[in-house]
């Protein structure tokens, strides 16, 4: 054990397969260790590292490429390196990385120290490598929830955690409000699409009753947008409700039973503060919120004229009209109010030609995951390896690639904080980055590739919306990759991962995921990736234990980077296609295709 110790710095650094360096204006070791135990902060990663390999049996990278040749032995290295990076990243020890705890603030510090040894450069505030993310941390507590409806003198009282979850108010953690209740579809205000949720229903003063997502009819970015719960929020509140409870339908419920989500009812959730310390995209005005089983679907209408069958059949006709409800609803709502600060990590690669340099291209990925949490088959630790270590592990090694051949514009390599809490730490930088707004010119986002076996194609979420869209089919191309649609529109996932927050300012985005399509005979991609959204998506087992394909995912690194450089490289930045719906929706006249 003493002689690990002696090599351990630079075991740290060997292991990435780069040179050990130290990552300036990084926070001292002391704000992770008592005692000041390590001096140099990259001195605490390796030791954190050593620890893991000297308390249980090694797990040597296993590659999955034979070096037969240079080529194949550039790869196989590749694959060792993303392995490496993942293996940290979705241990134990950093506890599965929820934004604000120390296992979070070491895997900004290991993301920052990489880094460096790859010779990219700090580009967040004061010059260092971080950009502060202040939020509300709110955590819910049992004691004084409520949801009851009261109907012809009779009071219903549902069940905390078995039949509903109260939400969280971040201007007024201890709400409660009775008032009548009225049922207003999916909540949808589109005009545009021919679709109005709120025609003929006056909402001012009531509980809204609506299901998640949007029309099926719709097409799935117009569904991504109007699932949003911002824009539903803003709606509802503009029209006066006070209330909101979120009906889950059958289809919702047969993808991912409440069971497996209900129990994590403890964990915080989180919002942006401004600079006075007031909450970001609370939406004071809607006072109590819950969210309720499709069981309790009958209930709800109960006296409306409209039983549960005739909803879920109108919703599946795509007929859904707002009706009011019989009764009232009381929700309470109770929670704990505290201020957390996490970071998120910015790392500049600069343009080769200073005429471009000026100009930025974001290569994002988040860095968190959910921490600690209710046990799944005795486990606790939410690890995230997939989702979303093993984007970052990507990311870094299409930074290395990068780092060997810069393009003319510049590239920021973003690893974001409390993306499981709304995509905050994007939306943090996205509104207020650390370089002038105006000189960022695109965003590729990297988010749970789900690769667990050999795969020919890639899924890019949003490619169809701007320029982006020939750059990335004409890199594919070359490299023999397939483009495979979103093969589940119905998780709406634009609007779920960090590009969103990019877009939201107007900025083209595109969202590279893993694809769906094995190469292994006899082997089905979408069946696979439909047992991980099932059974291991956001649950302790999204850990080492699943079979990560590396040579795949090193893939779809090379993938990145290329695009990267095309885009780098191009003499005009990306633009919205003319008439599209999200650059009409956030796109300027200078980002826009005349």
């Amino acid at each position: 054990m003493v002689g690990w110790m002696v090599v351990g710095w630079w075991w740290v650094s060997l292991i990435a397969g780069e040179s050990p360096r130290d990552p300036s204006g990084s926070v001292p070791a002391s704000r992770f260790l008592p005692g000041s135990l390590f001096v140099r902060p990259l001195r605490h990663a390796a030791f954190l590292l050593l620890l893991s390999a000297c308390t249980r049996a090694p797990e040597p990278a296993s590659p999955q490429v034979a070096a037969t040749d240079p080529a194949d032995a550039v790869r196989a290295a590749a694959a060792q390196r993303i392995e490496a990076h993942v293996r940290y990243l979705a241990d134990d020890l950093l506890e599965g990385r929820e934004a604000g705890t120390r296992g979070y603030d070491l895997a900004a510090l290991y993301f920052a120290t990489r880094c460096a040894a790859i010779g990219l450069v700090p580009a967040g505030e004061n010059g260092g490598w971080y950009q502060e993310v202040a939020m509300l941390r709110g955590v819910r507590e049992r004691e004084g929830a409520r949801l009851a409806i009261a109907r012809d003198g009779v009071t219903t009282e549902l069940a905390f955690e078995t039949d509903f979850l109260s939400g969280t108010n971040y201007s007024d953690p201890k709400a409660t409000v009775t008032a009548p209740m009225v049922f207003v579809g999916y909540g949808v205000h589109a005009p545009d699409l021919g679709w109005d949720d709120y025609a003929g229903i006056d909402v001012k003063g009531k509980i809204a009753v609506m299901l998640n997502s949007a029309p099926e009819s719709f097409d799935i970015d117009q569904r991504a947008f109007h699932s949003s719960g911002l824009v539903k929020s803003r709606e509802l509140e503009a029209r006066g409700a006070v209330g909101v409870i979120s009906l889950r339908d059958p289809d919702e419920e047969a993808r991912r039973p409440w069971t497996m989500d209900a129990p994590n009812w403890r964990r915080p959730g989180m919002r942006l503060v401004d600079a006075q310390g007031a909450p970001v995209d609370d939406f004071p005005g809607l006072r109590v919120r819950a969210g309720v089983t499709v069981g309790m679907a009958p209930l709800l209408l109960e006296g409306s004229g409209v039983s549960a069958d005739e909803l879920w059949t109108r919703r599946k006709a795509g007929t859904l009209r707002p009706f009011a409800l019989a009764g009232t609803a009381t929700i309470a709502s109770n929670a704990t109010l505290d201020r957390v600060s996490s970071r998120n990590v910015v790392a500049k690669l600069p343009g080769s030609d200073p005429a471009l340099a000026g100009e930025h291209i974001v290569l994002s990925a988040h860095l968190d995951h959910l921490g600690i949490g209710a046990a799944v088959d005795g486990d606790t630790i939410y690890n995230g390896a997939l989702d979303n270590a093993l984007g970052i592990g990507i990311l870094l090694e299409a930074a290395r690639a990068l780092r060997a051949d810069p393009p003319r514009r510049s590239v920021l390599f973003l690893a974001t904080t409390a993306e499981e809490k709304g995509l905050l730490g994007a939306h943090r930088y996205a509104r207020e980055p650390t370089v002038p707004a105006e000189s960022l010119v695109a965003n590729i986002n990297l988010d749970m590739p789900v690769i667990l076996t050999p795969l020919s194609d890639a899924v890019p979420i949003g490619l169809e919306h701007s320029s982006l869209q020939a750059v990335v089919e004409g890199v594919a191309k070359a490299m023999d990759i397939t483009l495979t649609p979103d093969p589940f529109p119905e998780e709406v996932v634009f609007i779920r991962s960090d590009q969103y927050a990019f877009i939201r300012q107007g900025i083209p985005a595109v969202y590279l995921d893993g694809g769906v399509k094995s190469t292994e005979p006899g082997v089905d991609g979408v069946a696979l990736m439909r047992d991980f959204l099932a059974t291991h998506y956001h649950r302790p087992s999204d850990d080492l234990s699943r079979p990560i394909h590396w040579p795949t995912a090193v893939r779809l690194a090379e993938l990145n980077q290329r695009i990267t450089r095309e885009i780098g490289n191009a003499p005009e930045r990306p633009r919205w296609n003319k008439d599209d719906f999200f650059g009409n929706q956030f796109g300027t006249a200078s980002t826009r295709a005349q």
